[in-house]
């Protein structure tokens, strides 16, 4: 019970790696609010858990009134706002700039560019922002944001992706030091290659290529990385802030 009595916040927080932190916080005494776009994912979870430890709301977490709003909810529920996961993100994966015979095929579009921004770091600052002047009100305050490890080496195509998840550890690295004064800490988690349903639908080679590429030869579970947010999330964690946690199996070592 490391979160007995604490709130929190999971964004994208219905599927996958979100999915499988919320019900380990739970499971740990927290009261969890779960941001989704995913009705039917969310609505499950909550009916899984039980209203009175998780309520599911669908929040874009790119519309800042949404966001605003979820939060306001969020704290006359609970009376406070203890951590913050922010997890939500998409893809939109292309090349840069494609290119066959010496002839350019195609470029990765700004839509592209944009919505993954929009989510994966535009989203991150809008979240944190929401929620950071409950915090300092009360004086305590956990900010855990994911990256990947592909915002620390890069990865082939995906421009975007790399761009947002790289912003995330720079904004990170802000909020360490403005906030820290107030009793809150600010750190990152680094995934590696991750058994979620997104990976699931990639291509066999890929995915053993994937394996490949992480020493200890298998891709990762969801619940190896909510264990992470966990320990981040509780009081063990009280004197981390400002860092980027790798949770890759070796990957970024063995690159």
């Amino acid at each position: 019970m490391r979160l007995e009595n604490r709130t929190a916040i999971i964004t994208g927080g219905a599927n996958g790696i979100g999915r499988a932190t919320a019900r380990r916080f739970a499971a740990e005494g927290a009261r969890v609010a779960v941001w989704d776009m995913d009705d039917e994912a969310g609505l499950a979870l909550e009916h899984e858990i039980g209203p009175e430890h998780l309520l599911y709301t669908p929040v874009d977490v790119s519309d800042p009134d949404a966001v605003e709003a979820a939060a306001k909810q969020a704290h006359a529920t609970w009376g406070k706002i203890d951590i913050l996961i922010n997890n939500a993100g998409i893809l939109r994966d292309a090349q840069f700039i494609k290119v066959k015979d010496g002839e350019v095929l195609s470029r990765m579009t700004l839509k592209q560019f944009d919505e993954v921004i929009n989510v994966n770091l535009r989203g991150i600052f809008i979240t944190t922002r929401a929620i950071a002047p409950y915090m300092i009100r009360q004086g305590y305050g956990r900010i855990i944001s994911t990256s990947s490890i592909v915002g620390l080496y890069g990865n082939f195509g995906q421009t975007n992706y790399v761009a947002a998840k790289a912003g995330i550890i720079g904004l990170t690295r802000v909020w360490a030091r403005e906030l820290g004064r107030f009793n809150i800490t600010a750190n990152v988690v680094a995934p590696g290659f991750i058994e979620t349903d997104m990976v699931g639908q990639m291509p066999p080679k890929v995915l053993e290529m994937m394996v490949q590429r992480t020493p200890l030869k298998r891709l990762g579970k969801p619940e190896e990385i909510a264990s992470v947010f966990l320990f981040l999330a509780s009081d063990d964690a009280s004197f981390i802030n400002g860092a980027v946690l790798c949770a890759d199996g070796g990957t970024v070592v063995g690159t």
